[in-house]
């Protein structure tokens, strides 16, 4: 029976009228902020003109030069309307991002999430022990439905949650904090477009982590400091005294040349200090309503509190405050920028003033940026959790607990279908297995797709596709996309052997807490030997504690439930023809296949080939 837990959501449901309300809202507040651009445009030009007029009229003498305040004003008033413009303009901005969030979050309810950019290829490799096999990056995979992280930092842990199993513990509290950020669609949103607006790309916080945790820059030119306070305050006493004839007059260009001595002396370690603290500024300044935002919001859940405590040290300000104070102390390096920094800088030393400042606050704060940083970039992956949840209400909270290996899942489908069909999968213990046969299409693959990916979900903190889902702490280990490799020489054949040693070694490693997944495996072999190899490698790994499932179109596996007592276990799938087609209902079912399909396949793909084989031994059955 089909089951459409995971269905587009139609237009009464929760998630659905959210995000459609949120966004109508943020179109609503665009256009109001559009009227008051249009208005401050109009203003602007009045002003503008008025007093280019006024102007006019002073230069060809119909106006008293007196006037001219009349051109002050208005360009006063111009500036200050330009000024409250641009923040319209920031509005603005923000209101696009609401927009686009809630259209992101509503193509996330239909396939339309299929086409999100960002889809996590750069966190696949060929090691990894389940990632390509389950679709955990790349096209179409449950990275690109999650992800809507502002950070890079987010992003890579959200990764490492999706890469690595977290213990029972972990997992717990990655759970209960998902579940209350969950409902709280406006505060995840706001963190996401505060972080947004900061850069047009995707912030990465990495080598502005660097420059905070890297060494004194300025130590050669110590020295300087003191200097750049009294040099200047000497040289201004030399002239206004040099003024009222106290001492001569020339003297105070002795102290501009001792300055001009200090700027040539500190241009080079000013310049690498400013490259470095540049490289990895981008925009960082304006991080602070993140954090600000993240601070105002009140959790009750330990795991929220723990994330939001890692932004204030007891005693101290917040960390927005920490960094309202570097972007002050920031914008008075972005001055070098001004056509008339090179004269300021001369008469007053203002890079040495700028840059010991910002050098004494990363003395002081920047050994904790990176835990800043890390615990924002946390707070964006439980945040990815809790948007799952909030999207898909079919999914539940698994249950991750007790000795294993051991999965049992009632009612499992797969998480990135649409409308996955519900199957009840249990592996009860160390050495347990399930033997899937059937027909070519019938399921077999995505069933075990199924069970991996839900196990990986459940392991990072995630909700799951299924009606009840339980597992112990595992690994989850797999062999479904193998692939040769004509650049390393690598046969398909042996890609195959390379990848189930791999998974025979991370098995033994993990002490057998593991699950393996193995789909068709040595497919590259004829009949006879790929059903000996199979069977020993199905042994190597039951021997090691581990449980999993295997696919096979080799009938002779399945005598291996005699073997082990009915801990190994056969189940399939099959299909049927209706009106001359065939069927899948997709339900698992207990025993082994008895129907075959390969030639009525070929057969509908327009390939004409005719039954003439003689009906296959008991030893090498073979379905399609």
């Amino acid at each position: 029976m089909r089951a459409p837990v995971n269905t587009p959501l139609i237009e009464t449901s929760t998630p659905n009228r959210t995000y459609t309300e949120r966004r109508a809202a943020a179109e609503a507040e665009l256009k109001r902020l559009d009227g008051i651009s249009a208005r401050y445009a109009n203003l602007r030009a009045l002003v503008f003109t008025a007093g280019a007029v006024v102007a006019g009229l002073i230069l060809f003498k119909r106006l008293p030069s007196q006037w001219w305040w009349a051109v002050g004003a208005a360009l006063a008033v111009y500036a200050l309307l330009a000024v409250l413009h641009h923040q319209v303009f920031l509005r603005e901005e923000r209101q696009r991002l609401y927009v686009k969030l809630n259209e992101r979050g509503l193509a996330r309810l239909t396939r339309g999430w299929h086409d999100f950019a960002e889809r996590g290829e750069r966190f696949l490799t060929g090691s990894h022990l389940y990632a390509a096999d389950l679709d955990v990056f790349g096209q179409g995979s449950v990275f690109q439905l999650m992800n809507e992280t502002a950070t890079r930092a987010g992003e890579e842990r959200l990764a490492a949650w999706l890469s690595w199993p977290a213990q029972a513990e972990e997992v717990r509290a990655r759970q209960g904090a998902a579940r209350e950020l969950m409902p709280r669609v406006e505060f995840r949103q706001d963190v996401c477009v505060e972080a947004r607006t900061v850069a047009k790309e995707k912030a990465d916080p990495g080598l502005f982590i660097q420059w905070a945790e890297s060494g004194p820059s300025l130590a050669s030119i110590r020295w300087a400091r003191p200097v750049a306070v009294v040099l200047p305050l000497v040289t201004l006493t030399l002239y206004v005294l040099g003024r009222m004839e106290v001492l001569p007059r020339p003297l105070w260009w002795l102290g501009l040349l001792a300055q001009l001595g200090v700027v040539w002396a500190t241009r080079s370690t000013l310049r690498q200090m400013e490259e470095k603290m540049s490289a990895g500024e981008h925009g960082f300044v304006r991080y602070a309503p993140v954090f600000e935002r993240v601070e105002r919001e009140r959790f009750e859940h330990p795991e929220l509190r723990r994330v939001q405590a890692g932004l204030q040290h007891e005693g101290e300000p917040p960390v927005s405050t920490h960094l309202k104070r570097f972007s002050w102390l920031y914008s008075f390096v972005e001055f070098k920028r001004h056509q008339f920094h090179p004269i300021v800088h001369l008469f007053t030393l203002w890079d040495v003033h700028a840059l010991f400042a910002l050098e004494k606050w990363r003395e002081k704060h920047g050994a904790r940026v990176r835990g800043w940083f890390e615990a924002l970039a946390e707070l964006e992956a439980l945040s990815c959790l809790a948007g799952l949840a909030f999207d898909r209400p079919g999914f539940l909270w698994p249950t991750v607990e007790g000795d294993g290996p051991r999965v049992k899942a009632v009612g499992v489908g797969h998480p990135l279908l649409d409308s996955p069909v519900l199957n009840d999968v249990e592996l009860p213990g160390p050495g347990s297995a399930l033997l899937l046969t059937g027909s070519n299409m019938s399921g077999k693959t995505t069933l075990l797709r199924a069970l991996g990916l839900n196990a990986v979900l459940a392991l990072a903190g995630a909700p799951v596709c299924a009606k009840a889902f339980s597992l112990s702490p595992l690994q989850v280990l797999t062999s479904m996309r193998v692939k040769d490799s004509l650049e390393r020489g690598v046969s398909y054949f042996y890609a195959e052997v390379q990848r189930i040693k791999a998974v025979l070694d991370a098995a033994v490693a993990a002490k057998g807490q593991a699950m393996f997944l193995l789909d068709e495996i040595l497919l590259g072999t004829n009949t006879r030997e790929r059903q000996i190899a199979s069977r020993e490698v199905l042994k190597l790994l039951l021997a090691t504690g581990a449980c999993g499932g295997v696919t096979t179109h080799d009938l002779s596996l399945a005598n291996l439930a005699e073997e082990y007592g009915g801990k190994v276990v056969n189940m399939h799938f099959r299909d049927h023809l209706e009106n001359g087609k065939m069927v899948f209902d997709y339900q698992l079912r207990p025993g082994v296949v008895d129907t075959t399909n390969a030639l009525r396949v070929l057969r509908m793909a327009g390939v004409p080939v005719e039954d003439t084989e003689q009906p296959p031994s008991p030893t090498e059955s073979r379905l399609g």
